[in-house]
């Protein structure tokens, strides 16, 4: 006769009385927007989740732990009272609410290579996500982009998969913090199962180069992309993401599963599927890599939840995407519109015997044990939203942007005195939405005071002795002469396929500024805000200074930190940096300008006697 534990005796218990009604109410989570009054209770929905900008109408703390509260509260009318769990993007600190702490993106934080750092930052994030009454963090990705035209690049730690696996599970022991079932603890969700950073170019079918497509993608049209559409499709858009991975199985199993183990190691009881397909099988119905590998031979024992909307990619027809992906090992499916469809269709399925009621079971089991894991069924105190964006998460942020600031050029410039004349250039000096990327407030990110947090030109300004011997000019342009200009150049913000691109390279107007500036001072030094590293190759040369700055987030004071040497650079590249254009995808073949581990520092030879 099986022992059960207290927890397995609970679970069983519950499951014996839910009807196949709630089961599958637990295996369904729609978007917030999409929910109607009353139907978390009569459905027994399982989670709501907040898409990226799926923010209460005054996008604060307080409004954000209301409305989470509020569909908790709902779930509470349910006939068993199986507490909703709500999930949201947290994948650079609490990053779609207003005065959350905004943290580097992971590409930043594999320069940094410190797990104790990565790990307090998953600490941070879980407080103040936790605080607002969410416990599900759609987040760490553990992708490893090995082509860097690819959107979602800034998401992956590094191109080395044993540092991958480090710091993916030092963010995990961060979010759980003393134990899982603590009421600061917060579910993580590794993602995306599995080789999403392998696509093909050109393989990505989500548009397929036709911007009417956007008139029947409910995605995309939520997220409100509609004349940019033609403009992003011409630099590029949707060639990679959710593509197919064309590699062999000993490259998926030497490559990209090995970070998945460490998650689980680490105590991961959520990992999500991937949009992409693994040589034309879609992993949102790809029965081997999911059930025979993922749950099987690697003893995954937490649920797997899918990518927004993703099992609708897995054929034309609605009822054949579900019953495949369910029986192909999905537990909880992001549905995340027509949640009432998928109910129907999945009862259907399963009276239908076209989807064993022992697989509902076996996803539901897996969904139970872990709010229970997490403590939801009990009555837990949340974290005060005074801990969103404090001082203490701020400085963790700030340490994180001075350790992953990559030195890969210093002719005489770094450490600048806080006494000399600097000239500052470049818009993206005065544009904290540049500073932090895409997955900020909104999905694609955007320009300007978008939170709260410091820039470069403020960061400057409190940092240099006097205020007066800052001069900033946008373009570059001045009639004074300067010992040296810093220009901060960025990429334009943006989030997944959004961000695929034909190139990556210098825009006309970061080459004009540049020069601009070299016109009017001594020295230059170019900081670069980027997901990724640009071919930079043909300008270098002209540079006295190099710093690929990532996509450091609200805390720019760190840059200053180390520019004007109150701490030395430190920072590792954990991508190489490609020499060409035809360099971009990393094959035995590529040119590298700079490799990974590459990385100057400003540190001081010490003296031996």
């Amino acid at each position: 006769m099986t022992q059960h534990t207290p927890s397995q005796t609970f679970i069983e218990n519950l499951l014996s009385e839910m009807t196949l009604a709630e089961k599958i109410g637990q295996m369904t989570q729609p978007e917030k927007n999409s929910v109607k009054k009353g139907d978390i209770a009569r459905f027994s929905l399982g989670s709501v989740l907040s898409g990226g900008g799926g923010n209460p109408t005054e996008n604060n703390p307080r409004n954000w732990r209301e409305m989470v509260l509020g569909f908790i509260e709902e779930s509470q009318g349910s006939r068993l009272k199986i507490p909703l769990i709500y999930g949201v993007d947290a994948v650079h600190g609490h990053n779609n609410m207003f005065g959350a702490t905004i943290f580097p993106h992971n590409i930043a934080l594999g320069a940094t290579r410190d797990t104790d750092l990565v790990r307090r930052i998953g600490r941070a994030t879980a407080l103040e996500v936790a605080a607002t009454g969410v416990r599900w963090d759609f987040a760490p990705a553990v992708s490893i982009p090995y082509d860097i035209r690819w959107g979602r690049s800034f998401e992956g730690y590094s191109q080395d998969t044993q540092l991958v696996g480090q710091l993916a599970a030092a963010y995990i022991e961060g979010l759980r913090g003393e134990s899982w079932n603590s009421p600061s603890s917060v579910l993580p969700s590794v993602k995306h199962f599995v080789a999403d950073g392998a696509t093909t170019f050109g393989s990505s079918r989500r548009i397929s180069g036709d911007p009417n497509a956007l008139q029947n993608d409910a995605t995309l049209a939520n997220a409100h992309v509609d004349a940019s559409m033609q403009a992003l499709l011409d630099l590029g858009a949707w060639q990679l993401d959710q593509g197919n991975s064309e590699i062999d199985e000993q490259t998926l199993r030497e490559v990209h599963l090995p970070p998945y183990k460490r998650a689980i190691e680490a105590g991961a009881l959520n990992i999500m599927t991937s949009y992409s397909s693994w040589n034309g099988v879609k992993m949102h119905g790809h029965d081997y890599l999911v059930n025979t590998v993922l749950k099987g031979e690697m003893g995954f024992e937490g649920f797997i939840v899918t990518d927004w909307e993703g099992i609708d990619q897995i054929d034309a027809d609605y009822y054949t995407c579900v019953v495949k992906s369910i029986n192909a090992g999905i537990d909880m499916v992001m549905v995340p519109f027509k949640y009432e469809r998928f109910i129907e269709t999945l009862t259907r399925a399963v009276e239908a015997g076209d989807v064993p009621l022992s697989r509902i079971d076996d996803a539901v089991r897996r969904i139970l044990h872990t709010k229970h894991a997490l403590g939801l069924f009990e009555n837990q105190p949340l974290p005060e939203l005074e801990v969103v964006g404090s001082r203490a998460h701020r400085e963790i942020a700030r340490e994180a942007v001075r350790k992953s600031q990559v030195l890969l050029k210093n002719e005489g410039v770094f450490p600048l005195s806080k006494n000399a004349r600097v000239l500052l250039a470049g818009s993206a000096a005065n544009d904290l939405g540049a500073q932090c990327g895409g997955w900020t407030i909104s999905w694609m990110g955007g320009h300007g005071q978008i939170t709260e947090g410091t820039n470069v030109l403020e960061a400057f300004k409190a940092t240099l002795s006097r205020p007066e011997l800052l001069t900033y000019s946008e373009d570059g342009t001045t009639d004074q002469r300067f010992e040296v200009g810093v220009v901060v150049i960025a990429e334009e913000p943006a989030a997944e396929g959004m961000g695929d691109r034909f190139e990556l390279k210098l825009t006309d107007a970061h080459i004009q500024t540049i020069q601009n500036a070299r016109a009017h001072c001594d020295k230059v030094a170019v900081l670069l805000f980027s997901g990724r590293p640009y071919v930079v190759t043909e300008h270098i040369s002209g540079w006295d200074a190099f710093v690929a700055s990532w996509l450091p987030g609200s805390e720019g004071q760190g840059i200053a930190d180390v520019v004007f040497g109150d701490f030395p650079f430190t920072g590792k590249l954990g991508f190489h940096w490609p020499y060409s254009q035809q360099d971009l995808q990393l094959t035995p073949e590529s040119k590298h300008l700079f490799k990974i581990g590459d990385g100057l520092t400003t540190l001081k030879t010490p003296v031996t006697i």
